[in-house]
């Protein structure tokens, strides 16, 4: 007897199915296998790499040199094996498909104003009994959070953009998303400070 759901590939079948390297790249290294919100599991590699960075005093080119690869490493894995992704798992834009997040979030992260480290966007001041370690980690948290809520909300015109097949529909509505975080974020960030 059947659920009546449809059958969820393990990560081993993915792998037998589409390959080592592409079932990586699309997963995000397996994050888009984790349950619940696999999107939000795969939005947290270009969070995590910018809060590293910044916490630990890189320069700003550093962080955004790593954001972009983190955009071209998911779009690439998006365009190139979104269609065998597809197959795979049996649906358009599957929810094991995460490495459209990691490229969407890297948008939104890109070019901030951080607070602790030397940055060609111009720093921030954060505010007055504020550390910048402490801005600068509620400035990953704000833009992680943003993301999201566009990636989940998908307005226009995100939200039409997703019927394109294969691995540019799978990708452009969370490059849209990422964008749309990211303009708010810049606003808010330079407008407040």
């Amino acid at each position: 007897m059947t659920s009546g759901r449809p059958h969820r590939p393990s990560p081993a079948e993915a792998i037998a199915s589409m390959g080592l390297v592409p079932t990586l790249g699309v997963t995000a290294v397996g994050l888009g296998f984790l349950r619940p919100a696999s999107g939000t599991w795969g939005s947290l590699p270009p969070a995590v790499v910018a809060a590293v960075l910044v916490a630990s005093g890189q320069p700003g080119w550093i962080v955004d040199l790593c954001l972009v690869l983190l955009l071209l490493i998911g779009s690439v894995a998006c365009v190139r094996f979104g269609i065998a992704a597809e197959r795979t798992f049996g649906k358009k834009d599957p929810g094991q498909v995460v490495a459209d997040e990691v490229a969407g979030q890297a948008i939104t992260l890109l070019a901030l104003p951080w607070a602790g480290v030397a940055n060609w966007a111009g720093g921030s001041v954060p505010p007055a009994g504020v550390s910048a370690t402490t801005f600068d980690l509620g400035l990953a948290a704000a833009g992680f959070l943003l993301f999201r809520a566009f990636d989940i909300v998908k307005p226009p015109p995100a939200n039409g953009l997703q019927r394109i097949g294969g691995g540019w529909g799978i990708l452009i509505d969370d490059l849209i998303a990422g964008a749309m975080a990211a303009a708010v974020l810049q606003v808010a960030v330079r407008l407040m400070f």
